[in-house]
């Protein structure tokens, strides 16, 4: 158990250093929500929007693979560490990836190489709805954008920076930010979402975000595109929505690929000049990595420590 609830600390904290840069991303040009304040909304999000909607933590914990009997929770310790492994050497590496895709492929995996059964169905379609993110988001930025030009002068951007941002926190709370309340819960043997371990797992991904502001978020907020301030809102929104739907249909999806491909479709919306595809190039393979190496890691730590216990 003490070790269980020590690498879900962990990868509480590494969560926020991978998600919450991404989440301030789209400020960067216009800074209306500050790093503090913008950490302070994520983390009362990650806290309190698990009380009122965790089927993506289920998903998580029950729909990828079963980890209910002898071992389980050793079994979702290699899960989680060979994720941790794969997304902290990609980003080593300059390539900023998505924790979503890890830990999918990371439980996966462990439940492959320990024997527990795993549902193939439910995997697939948690892939496909992640093949689909990036683009579903490409294609609402734009239409966000539209309206906003239409509707709104550069002052009321800033209103709806702050609104696109709180949707886009909303979002992440409801869908992949419930990856941190899924290991906790496995590790606790716990079950639903109880207040003091959303608290707790918020509180830890908030420390993670003040550490990563410079990492992801500096790479989607400046090498995609030349972003302008009208691109980043629209990303922002047109993520927060893409996300939302996945969450009410319980399928975990990255935000940080939601983001990025609300990026790319608010820059072709003016120019397929204005993206920088070798950047968007990079980001891409790094997720093609990720999932895969994380599930092949899995498989063959999960198989090791089965058979040396």
């Amino acid at each position: 158990m003490p070790l269980e609830v020590a690498l879900a600390a962990v990868f509480a904290v590494v969560t926020g250093v991978n998600d919450g840069g991404a989440l301030l991303a789209t400020g960067h040009k216009l800074p209306t929500v500050r790093p503090c304040a913008g950490i302070a909304v994520m983390v009362a999000m990650n806290a309190l929007v698990p009380l009122l909607t965790h089927e993506v933590a289920r998903t998580f914990t029950h729909r990828l693979a079963a980890f209910d009997g002898p071992g389980g929770a050793r079994a979702v310790v290699v899960g989680v560490g060979a994720a941790l492994v794969i997304v902290l050497a990609l980003n080593h590496y300059g390539k900023p990836t998505s924790l979503t895709l890890a830990i999918v492929g990371g439980l996966t995996g462990a439940g492959l190489g320990w024997g527990f059964p795993v549902s193939a169905g439910s995997v697939a379609l948690v892939l496909a709805v992640a093949l689909v993110a990036p683009f579903a988001g490409a294609l609402a930025a734009p239409l966000a954008s539209r309206l906003m030009a239409a509707v709104t002068t550069g002052a009321g951007l800033r209103r709806w920076h702050w609104i696109g941002f709180i949707l886009q926190c909303g979002a992440y709370a409801a869908n992949d930010g419930q990856k941190t309340l899924a290991v906790f819960t496995i590790a606790l043997g716990a079950s639903g979402a109880p207040l003091p371990v959303t608290l707790v797992a918020a509180a830890l991904f908030g420390i993670g975000a003040l550490c990563g502001i410079r990492g992801t978020g500096r790479t989607l907020s400046r090498e995609i595109i030349a972003a302008r301030p009208l691109h980043g809102v629209a990303a922002e929104t047109g993520s927060a929505l893409t996300v939302m739907g996945c969450a009410a249909a319980g399928m975990p999806v990255s935000m940080t690929q939601a983001l990025a491909g609300g990026l790319v479709g608010a820059g072709m919306a003016q120019g397929a000049g204005r993206v920088r595809w070798h950047a968007a190039a990079k980001i891409a393979l790094a997720w093609l990595i990720t999932l895969p190496s994380s599930a092949v890691l899995a498989t063959a730590a999960a198989w090791v420590t089965r058979g040396l216990t």
